[in-house]
């Protein structure tokens, strides 16, 4: 990457919870770029540059992938799913980033090759706490594969 900005795929179909994390991440240090989709359906056309997201130029593969588990049209697991099944795309980590604490969805996502699961604390200053851990570890000392 040297030095251009991190793009992260940001698929959260809660505004609010989108803005939140907008917000945290652009007080970090590291330089990014966030795309942020609402659906899972979305997710997949823009990671496969299909329908809208057809032009690799406008929309470039990320480097990461932050995914709430609950989505509208495709869910996040199988958003997940598709994804890792895809050996071009198979490499970009995926961070879930959801409310859910249930075990068999953590169970889902770790079997479905996610990199890491984060479950969203309630409150702006604990969430941004957690992005700014977040952006220190996968975007400032994390080494990530040439996509």
């Amino acid at each position: 990457m040297k030095g251009e900005p991190i793009r992260i795929l940001l698929v959260e179909d809660n505004a609010d919870h989108a803005e939140l994390v907008r917000r945290s991440l652009a007080d970090h240090r590291v330089a990014n770029r966030i795309t942020h989709l609402s659906d899972g359906a979305a997710a997949l056309d823009y990671l496969h540059n299909r329908g809208d997201y057809a032009d690799a130029e406008k929309n470039p593969r990320p480097h990461i992938v932050l995914l709430d588990l609950r989505l509208p049209k495709i869910d996040g697991l199988e958003v997940l799913r598709v994804l890792k099944q895809d050996q071009r795309l198979a490499a970009i980590p995926v961070i879930i980033l959801t409310t859910s604490e249930a075990d068999a969805d953590i169970a889902q996502a770790y079997g479905n090759h996610a990199n890491s699961y984060l479950v969203k604390p309630v409150g702006f200053e604990k969430l941004k706490s957690m992005m700014q851990d977040f952006g220190f570890y996968w975007l400032g000392w994390n080494t990530h594969p040439e996509l």
